[in-house]
């Protein structure tokens, strides 16, 4: 009687449960994306295929598939689920699970137990203490979830002991195809109640939830909410924005949009206009364009237009972006967002990008110049050839005043022809009188300058 119970519970839960739990891949042929642990032959495929458990952290952002990937482990493998989140579960908890653990082992043939840790990075030192133990023993299988980095968040023992897998984002591709198995499914999808999705608007969800599939689930099944509330069977763009609560900005990553945005945004940089420049960066970061695209565009524009005026520039850009790489969004846009006001603020500078135009002209234009004996390496060459193991010829500029010798270095084919020009731009003018004096006091060519704007 109380199985039979326990079925109408299931039953009724299954009905009543969200679409992103009912949609819960139940064989891992049914898990949309992260081929790299999924694809035949990938290490985590194999290993619960043959039923080879080891503990393991998963990490990566929300809706990847972390606990569809931790159940599925247990299911596949026959092994009894054992679930606890770090937020709300103790020392307690976890000696409790290990003791029924340790029963299964003694009493069932198969007897294993996967112990799912949601939130892993929450545990604290010695509810870690606690659980190590039973998985250097193999009492448990740990599964542990976080959306931080393990190396940093999680105690060193307890990775020490585990395999780590990384989970990605999905693609819109994938979350388009997510949303049409989800119309489709008579069974635990929405495919009996006769709704479909205009293409606009599918793309657009696909697109605005970032890589998390149970945010897309959650926003249709709210939208196909709205939709029957207007006596439509068709989820429509409006549908899908007001079940966000917010706005989706227009934007297709692949069209002229994509390159218009990022050029406004490039052009407002270059133009010192901090409004514009936050503008259509958070454009395209609502819009869900690739923040690691943005970080790029930035750190060569910190040299292209930037360049010497403020050399620091480079290292905001960089440091931007080594920040997206260590934090992700949403709270990289912080790290984003000041290092575009410090870029569109900087003082401007393209003599580094000129220079190097000259540069590579000059070197087309001189295809047969040579090295100056004096400048040539001393590698293989007789010693007779050399003087105090230079080449004859060679003065060493740290043996003058100032460290500075006149001496030639350019090639005969290229003497005369300016290449670095400075500018009066913030810091590049220091180096503009630096050098200025070097050339007076080596007698040298006062070098060409640009004008100033």
């Amino acid at each position: 009687m109380s199985d039979l119970f326990a079925s109408v519970r299931e039953e009724r839960r299954r009905r009543t449960a969200p679409l992103a739990d009912r949609m819960r891949p139940r064989t891992l042929d049914e898990v949309v994306g992260q081929s790299e642990l999924l694809d035949p032959g990938a290490a985590f495929r194999t290993m619960v295929e043959r039923g080879r458990l080891v503990s393991i952290i998963l990490f990566g952002p929300p809706g990847t598939g972390k606990t569809t990937l931790a159940r599925l482990v247990a299911s596949e493998t026959r092994a009894a689920f054992e679930q606890l989140t770090a937020s709300s579960h103790g020392v307690k908890d976890v000696r409790q699970v290990l003791a029924r653990a340790e029963r299964r082992l003694e009493t069932e043939e198969e007897g294993r137990t996967v112990l799912f840790l949601d939130e892993i990075h929450r545990f604290n030192k010695a509810q870690q203490d606690a659980l190590l133990p039973g998985v250097e023993n193999g009492t448990v299988i740990l599964v542990g979830a976080t959306t931080e980095n393990p190396f940093f968040e999680v105690n060193s023992p307890l990775i020490s002991r585990c395999s780590l897998f990384r989970l990605v984002p999905l693609p819109a591709a994938e979350l388009r195809d997510l949303l049409g198995r989800a119309l489709a499914d008579t069974e635990r999808g929405m495919g009996s109640s006769g709704m479909t999705i205009d293409e606009g608007a599918a793309t657009a969800l696909a697109e605005r939830a970032g890589g998390d599939a149970r945010l897309a689930l959650n926003v249709l099944e709210v939208a196909a909410i709205v939709a029957s509330g207007k006596v439509r069977s068709e989820i429509t763009f409006d549908d899908v924005e007001e079940a966000l609560q917010r706005r989706i900005v227009r934007y297709d990553k692949k069209g002229d949009r994509h390159y218009d945005v990022i050029s406004a945004f490039i052009k407002s940089l270059r133009g010192s206009d901090p409004d514009a420049a936050l503008y259509w960066l958070h454009t395209m970061l609502e819009a869900g364009e690739d923040p690691e695209f943005i970080a790029r565009r930035m750190v060569i524009f910190a040299s292209e237009d930037v360049g010497l005026a403020d050399p620091d520039a480079l290292s905001q850009a960089v440091a931007a972006a080594r920040a997206l790489a260590f934090v992700g969004l949403p709270e990289a846009a912080y790290n984003l967002s000041q290092a575009a006001v410090y870029l569109a603020t900087a003082p401007k500078s393209d003599s580094v990008k000129a220079a190097m135009g000259r540069a590579r002209r000059i070197v087309d234009e001189t295809p047969a110049a040579t090295v100056p004996p004096h400048l040539r390496s001393t590698g293989g060459r007789l010693v007779s050839s050399l003087v105090d193991g230079r080449a004859p010829g060679y003065r060493d500029p740290h043996a003058g005043r100032e460290h500075l010798i006149a001496q030639q270095y350019l090639p005969d084919e290229a003497l005369g022809r300016d290449i670095y020009r400075p500018t009066r731009q913030g810091k590049e003018a220091e180096i503009a009188d630096r050098l200025a004096g070097w050339d007076r006091r080596l007698r040298r060519r006062p070098r060409s300058t640009p004008p100033d704007p």
